[in-house]
């Protein structure tokens, strides 16, 4: 039997009953999207981890046009990319992107990013309750930070943000593409303003490498699109998860060095079961056992890396999130939704740390989160 995507969830914090049931009857699965087109979702975890760095999958297909996809977003419905260029390309850009996010620029940008936090936390404190966590820390965090990072005017927040969500429209694909023409556009508009008036920043560094002006864009514009929308979604996952545990969160709370493990369990947290990122067989390859033919659409999907209960304080001990960035096109990229969960969970816990949800307001003299 074909099953559809998307996946019926009940709870944000559950998986859904279809993943979990496809995970105990095996590794791959024939599956059906969200446009009708044919699939292989794979849900083992070991299998999972192996495929993010098989370079046998890639992101482009050969005949686009014909390609199955998953949805109508522009930049994640279907194939990207030169089928014949594909690997040589990703080469180079891990070559070109990986000094910009070395860890000792990441170290750096630690103090800055307790500094947005402390004030976005005195903020809420001041507003008094009931706060919303979303408005309050989830978004203008991370979108501070990526807009300092990449030297984005952090005032164009509200217009780059309504294209980014547009582009990530699954539905609509004239929506998306208009999305991702303005959001290019925009790109390119910051492109020529830097080359004539740098800074300290990710964009005037690339314009001072020997790089187009479109390809600079197209760069800096998806760091902008998955620098922000990701982390947005793990830090209010992130609450979700401590208010529905709050064994969990007093345990964060009389030992914050288990701040950096519970990050790390929050990134596995089930999050939408919509079939993640398309990629596509280069080759005829065997998984599990399933021949997947070249051309072919594989999704990858893991409920979670074990059946368990959430245990944020508990990890399980040598299995990072299969969310990692180990995929050979995302292996230059920062992991922005681990550093930032990391900088504002300790910042939360000492400025409100008794907070909850509105259910249990009752109990504790802070500001709810709702």
């Amino acid at each position: 039997m074909t099953v559809q995507l998307p996946f019926e969830q009940a709870h944000p914090l559950d998986v859904a009953p279809v993943l979990r049931q496809l995970q105990q009857d095996g590794v791959v699965h024939r599956v059906r999207t969200r446009v009708g087109d044919q699939a292989w979702l794979v849900t083992g975890y070991e299998e999972v981890r192996r495929l993010l760095a098989d370079e046998r999958l890639g992101r482009s297909h050969p005949d686009p046009a014909k390609a199955a996809r998953l949805g109508e977003s522009a930049l994640f419905g279907g194939p990207m990319g030169n089928f014949d260029t594909e690997q040589a390309d990703n080469a180079r850009l891990r070559s070109l992107l990986q000094p910009h996010f070395s860890p000792r620029r990441m170290r750096a940008l630690r103090p800055r990013v307790e500094e947005l936090t402390a004030g976005l936390l005195s903020d809420l404190a001041e507003h008094g309750p009931p706060a919303d966590l979303l408005q309050a820390l989830a978004l203008p965090l991370p979108i501070q930070v990526i807009c300092e990072l990449l030297g984005v005017p952090y005032a164009d927040r509200d217009q780059f943000r309504a294209w980014s969500e547009a582009v990530g429209d699954v539905r609509d694909r004239v929506r998306s593409e208009q999305g991702l023409g303005e959001l290019f556009g925009y790109g390119r508009q910051l492109v020529a303003r830097k080359r004539t008036q740098p800074g300290d920043d990710f964009i005037s560094r690339l314009c001072a490498d020997d790089l187009g002006d479109d390809e600079i864009a197209m760069l800096s514009m998806a760091l902008l699109f998955a620098g922000h929308e990701t982390t947005v979604a793990a830090i209010g996952m992130g609450a979700l998860c401590l208010l529905a545990n709050p064994g969990q969160q007093q345990a964060l709370v009389h030992d914050p060095g288990l701040i950096t493990s519970a990050v790390e369990e929050i990134l596995r947290a089930p999050g939408r079961s919509g079939g993640g990122i398309p990629r596509y067989a280069r080759t005829t390859l065997q998984i599990g056992e399933v021949t997947v033919r070249a051309g072919e659409l594989v999704l990858t999907m893991t409920p979670r890396s074990f059946p368990a209960p959430v245990a944020l304080t508990s990890p399980v001990k040598g299995r990072p999130t299969s969310r990692s960035g180990t995929a050979p096109t995302t292996a230059w990229a920062p992991r922005s939704p681990a550093s930032n969960c990391r900088l504002s969970s300790p910042g939360c816990r000492r400025a409100f740390p008794r907070c909850g949800s509105r259910s249990r307001s009752r109990s504790c003299g802070c500001v709810p989160i709702r």
